[in-house]
């Protein structure tokens, strides 16, 4: 029998060889960062999630938020310094357009001859979806319990206002009679009051009620235009100009309650302007059969860390005014439609409200 010369390969060949392909082939990020925060290698799951630099602390400074998770350089060079491992939950990165919901972990990287950190690892985990649905189910639990309480709220308050409006209302007659204007005008005041609060009631009963009201089949621009007549005696009060940009006649949608969010954003938008301007709206239909209804007015806009809670129930900027349910019913409804509301800011000034419709097959 021949001689066979045969190939021993050791285990720590089979490593060597080896390593490199797990670190490609892993599902979630890892960046190698030396001692100074330079980047060794980054695998390509890394390369998807965030913007790759040439330090590690500049790569996370460019897509996140500093006020929020402060210097990415002084955190980092703790766990070198440390050898402890540190892990950040919920951290919101943006690249170009898209915004990911990162884990992120800092693990320091030490030569297991010596026993010396020499650097560190990164490893990023993507869990936007995870996030997202976390965030769903704490919102439809928040909504749930603030509806039974609003109702009871709403219910026990009614009854007791009506009453004491019919007495002021009484009051204010017989007082007028006798010619005597100033308690008329305390009155007034009071009733005024009153008021207010029978609004914020109706919206607190309309907020628990969250109900889709599925009516007959109506032109989308029939729809606007009704909310526009209805809301015309504010509209010339506060010196605003509505400015319709769609074509007549629109697609055809369930009316139910799409007449009351059309006038929420309506009086969102003059709101916006004390001082009058504008209000353009607008109406195009994508290749989906989406309809896409934008709310456009000249106002200043609104600050940008109000971005994500212009939505939620009792948030308002207007002190003293809003009862900042107005927004979050609107989101309601529309999202009861399958579809979705998104606020931002103009490039020119003011704000954009867009409203994504799914019509009827």
């Amino acid at each position: 029998m021949p001689n066979v010369s045969k190939q021993h390969i050791s285990d720590k060949e089979v490593k060597v060889a080896f390593a490199p392909l797990v670190l490609q082939s892993l599902p979630i990020g890892v960046i190698v960062f030396d001692r100074e925060l330079k980047i060794v290698s980054a695998n390509p799951t890394a390369s998807g999630l965030v913007d790759i630099k040439t330090s590690v602390d500049v790569t996370l400074v460019a897509g996140t938020s500093e006020k929020i998770w402060g210097d990415w350089r002084k955190i980092l060079l703790e766990v070198i310094e440390t050898g402890k491992i540190c892990r950040l939950d919920n951290v919101s990165y943006r690249m170009a357009d898209k915004v990911s919901v990162l884990q992120i972990t800092f693990a320091p990287l030490t030569d297991s001859l010596n026993g010396i950190i020499q650097g560190g690892l990164l490893l990023l985990e993507d869990i936007t979806e995870k996030a997202n649905v976390q965030k769903q189910m704490a919102t439809t639990e928040r909504f749930a319990a603030m509806g039974k309480l609003a109702s009871k709220v709403a219910h026990e308050l009614n009854n007791p206002i009506d009453g004491i409006m019919r007495y002021i209302n009484l009051a204010k007659r017989i007082i007028g009679e006798q010619n005597l204007p100033k308690p008329v005008e305390y009155l007034e005041h009071a009733s005024d009051g009153l008021k207010r609060m029978v609004q914020i009631i109706t919206e607190l009963l309309e907020f628990s009620r969250s109900r889709y009201s599925a009516l007959e089949d109506t032109p989308l621009d029939k729809i606007m235009d009704d909310a526009i007549r209805f809301m015309e005696p504010a509209v010339k009060t506060a010196g605003v100009e509505i400015e319709r940009q769609y074509q007549s006649p629109l697609p055809k949608a369930k009316s139910g309650n799409l007449f009351q969010v059309f006038c929420n954003l309506l009086k969102n938008a003059v709101e916006a302007m004390p001082g009058g301007g504008k209000v353009t709206i607008s109406c195009s239909v994508s290749e989906d059969n989406i309809a896409i209804i934008k709310f456009k007015d000249t106002g200043e806009g609104f600050s940008l860390e109000n971005s994500d809670a212009i939505f939620e129930p009792f948030f308002t900027t207007k002190t003293g005014k809003g009862t900042g349910l107005g927004l979050a019913i609107c989101r309601d409804i529309i999202e009861k439609y399958g579809g979705k509301i998104t606020a931002q800011n103009a490039p020119e000034g003011g704000s954009i409200f867009t409203v994504y419709l799914p019509l009827n097959a």
